[in-house]
């Protein structure tokens, strides 16, 4: 079983937080931080559940995991401005005062459930691309995966890309909590690069990245989910050219 190599950490960021009752919001540097804090405890309702979390599979017990999932589902396809206190509470049917019971402002119910997203989507997408058997496989596969995501029910974009188009302050933190998940793709990316023993892992991991990029904003754009096929033949070329025999 692949294990994930370990990234040198920089330095943390304690990020003053503009949302009442949030005064701090802590985003680790690690690709791996975020995934061993106790967030959310989220997960996939069913097997094939391409990231979009349908909470109404599965009765959910918890009431702060309850508001969570219907604060993401909620963001997700509406986006963070049209999603008011009026709307979860409705959609959730958690008491407006129990909701203040867990989060101060409906700021910090949107921070908490993007993370708790990142957290969930990167480790489907990691399982999920994973399944192939070499390193080449792993990364052409990563195309697969996004092409099915594409074609599953729900499909919005990313919901990263989404909420960070909304706010305009690049320090606001959930510009930063998007940062923090394109980052973490691109290490997993170059996990992957690292192993085919070549002379700039690095570089054609970034490469790698943008292709995933543009195709999921293809998709959402313009509703071309070939769009990941065309990205996937992009990257086999790049193999070659970073491989040679």
């Amino acid at each position: 079983m692949r294990t994930a190599k370990s990234k040198p950490s920089g330095t943390d960021r304690n990020l003053p937080c503009k949302f009442g009752g949030l005064s701090k919001l802590h985003l680790p540097t690690s690709a791996n931080d975020l995934a061993k804090q106790e967030i959310f405890k989220s997960r996939l309702t069913k097997e094939n559940d391409r990231s979009t979390f349908n909470f109404m599979n599965a009765p959910l017990t918890d009431t702060r995991e309850r508001i969570l999932a219907t604060a993401e589902q909620l963001i997700y396809r509406n986006g963070i401005h049209a999603t008011g206190m009026d709307l979860l509470v409705k959609t959730s049917g958690v008491a407006r005062k129990s909701i203040y019971r867990y989060f101060a402002t409906k700021d910090e119910v949107a921070a908490a459930a993007l993370n708790a997203r990142d957290v969930r989507w990167m480790n489907w997408f990691r399982t999920e691309s994973d399944k192939a058997d070499t390193p080449q496989g792993r990364i052409l596969n990563m195309f697969t995966v996004l092409k099915g995501w594409f074609e599953s029910e729900g499909f919005h974009g990313c919901a990263f890309i989404n909420t960070a188009g909304e706010v305009g302050d690049p320090n606001d933190p959930i510009r930063l909590i998007a940062k923090l998940h394109k980052q973490k793709l691109l290490d997993y990316t170059q996990e992957l690069t690292e192993e085919l023993n070549i002379a700039q892992p690095a570089v054609l991991a970034k490469q790698l990245l943008v292709l995933m990029e543009g195709a999921i904003t293809t998709a959402r754009v313009m509703g071309d989910y070939d769009a990941a096929n065309s990205a996937r033949d992009v990257a086999q070329l790049l193999l070659k050219q970073a491989t040679p025999p």
